[in-house]
């Protein structure tokens, strides 16, 4: 444990973070920038006064748990999670589950791309986040739980609801998506979340008992896809998939050639919006 190093970088992360960030008030003027060190006690379920050694480097060795509550508290990113550890003399264990939290940044990028369809999916491919053109072209998701948003869920488990994506892309979606699956299964073995879907589909679905079987964990590039729209009908767009290595998550995004009838499709949906749409989950 380097404990100098520690209390610096536990400084350093708590003087970034604004009340606002968190949730807090403002309350009286602040002396200096950032949390106030009883603040982040509060929002790790700690003392105040075991912070304040921390950060005095006084302390003993944190546990686990309260490095995950530090960790939680100041929004470290998945390196700036690994360096604590370690500088704690703790190197980290499996993440606890897959990560539903969308930095800022990616929320501003799908409101700066109206023209083209983006969601965000977690590590077991629940849509977390998405703009309005997606909500029109997919369903409007803010009326669905978030299980209903699971899009692996919808691909092997629709039942009698009409599909999305044309038959050979929903099969290429449901290859790729239970090869990504077995990954998130093994990077997340403690995640009750993770395990109960995997049961859920193997018990509902041979197709997916039978990709699962396989043990394959590399899904091949998906470069265009055609999704059927309730009102508009079948449309081809190119799809890209960005990956965040750090919250384990997609970006994925449709969009369409310039002056092709793709693209007036997708002008008339955004019209269209979300009215009297029937939403798969």
């Amino acid at each position: 444990m380097d404990r100098q190093e520690l209390a610096a970088f536990l400084r350093s992360r708590r003087e970034r973070i604004s009340a606002a960030d968190v949730g807090l008030p403002a309350g009286r003027r602040r002396r200096t920038p950032g949390l106030r060190r009883e603040e982040v006690a509060q929002l790790a379920y700690i003392s105040t006064e075991y912070y304040t050694r921390l950060e005095q480097a006084r302390a003993p060795r944190p546990s686990r748990e309260v490095l995950a509550g530090l960790a939680r508290a100041l929004r470290l990113s998945e390196a700036e999670r690994g360096h604590l550890h370690h500088l704690a003399g703790a190197p980290p264990g499996p993440p606890p589950g897959p990560r539903r939290e969308v930095h800022r940044d990616i929320l501003d990028l799908l409101d700066r791309l109206p023209q083209a369809a983006v969601m965000v999916l977690s590590a077991t491919y629940e849509v977390i986040a998405w703009n309005d053109l997606a909500a029109a072209l997919m369903g409007d998701f803010s009326a669905l739980s978030p299980r209903e948003r699971n899009l692996i869920r919808y691909a092997f488990l629709n039942g009698s609801r009409p599909p999305v994506l044309a038959e050979a892309d929903r099969a290429a979606f449901a290859n790729e998506a239970a090869r990504r699956l077995r990954a998130a299964a093994a990077r997340y073995p403690g995640a009750r979340e993770v395990q109960e879907l995997v049961s859920e589909l193997l018990d509902g679905s041979a197709e997916f008992a039978r990709l699962w079987a396989s043990h394959d964990v590399s899904p091949g590039p998906s470069l265009r896809k055609t999704l059927h729209h309730p009102l508009v009908g079948p449309i081809t767009l190119n799809c890209h998939v960005l990956d965040i290595s750090d919250r384990d998550q997609q970006v994925v995004i449709y969009t369409a050639d310039p002056g092709s009838p793709a693209e007036e499709a997708l002008r008339l949906i955004s019209v269209i919006g979300t009215q009297r749409m029937n939403v798969p989950g």
